[in-house]
């Protein structure tokens, strides 16, 4: 029993150094680097800046170009928020109907859920679709492109929850004259809380952190995003490094927050209805 805690201990103390190794050596090398001059951030090295230079920094990064990034942060919240708002309402519903109502048109359903997560994105008929549509260039053709990309995964997030809620609930609020809109609003999605939360987390930095899809689908300076501003400070001839890992650091802020503060609510929501189902 003791040499198995001891293996236990062991194996905890490698995955901390592990994780840490992983994911805070590379932030802090973000950090110092987002601190120093130009001359000190080109010689790559992992070292403590002579003079700390961050706030200096990022105010240049802030201001460059008539403050564009800036407006790419609005841009990429709009689009996050929109994306994400759409998926978790959509996918809320499929979700349900598809685990609390049998019929024949579910295989055909479930058949596309899951084209969805197999077959990849195509570029060029995708920009053909919204160029037909109209919506080439428009922040309404972008996040349709997100909510169909991010959908199939939400749909299965939502389908497994919701088999772990008793369909006893579901009876009980039609006896009482319950409708079918209001017994999904007021009585199932509000216990779809932790997936709501996964599903918004998961899928909010995916969109916000997305380079390809605005880069081929929303182009245009009025369009940038937060991924597309890392151009701003990187070219052929002269690459401004310690203003390009200030951007990146003020990029990763708001992902690492979500992640920080709705950590085991993304694991609850994963992991519930894993067994039933």
């Amino acid at each position: 029993m003791k040499r198995k805690k001891l293996i236990g201990w062991i194996v905890g103390v490698v995955a901390v150094v592990a994780s840490v190794i992983v994911f805070l050596v590379p932030f802090a090398f973000i950090v110092l680097t987002a601190a120093k001059t130009g001359p000190e951030a080109a010689k790559f090295d992992f070292s403590w800046p002579t003079s700390w230079h961050l706030w200096e920094n990022i105010q240049t990064v802030l201001t460059v170009r008539q403050f564009v990034v800036l407006r790419a942060f609005i841009n990429s919240t709009t689009l996050t928020v929109a994306s994400v708002t759409i998926m978790v309402v959509l996918a809320a519903m499929v979700g349900y109907v598809l685990q609390r109502r049998r019929s024949r048109i579910n295989p055909l359903v479930n058949l596309l859920v899951m084209a969805g997560l197999i077959v990849p994105p195509a570029i060029v008929p995708t920009i053909w679709v919204l160029q037909e549509l109209g919506l080439f260039k428009q922040m309404i053709g972008m996040i349709l492109v997100n909510v169909a990309f991010g959908l199939s995964f939400c749909i299965l997030l939502f389908r497994a929850f919701v088999a772990s809620i008793p369909r006893e609930l579901d009876e009980a609020a039609t006896v009482d004259g319950a409708g079918p809109i209001r017994l999904f609003f007021s009585v199932i999605l509000p216990l779809l809380k932790p997936v709501v939360i996964t599903v918004i987390v998961v899928q909010a930095v995916a969109i916000f952190n997305d380079f390809t899809g605005p880069l081929y689908f929303l182009p245009g300076n009025e369009n940038v995003t937060v991924q597309l501003t890392l151009y701003n400070f990187q070219g052929q001839m002269l690459s401004q490094w310690h203003l390009l890992f200030t951007n990146i650091l003020l990029i990763t802020v708001p992902p690492l927050v979500m992640y920080i503060f709705f950590n085991r609510q993304i694991v609850a929501g994963m992991t519930s209805g894993a067994v039933k189902g």
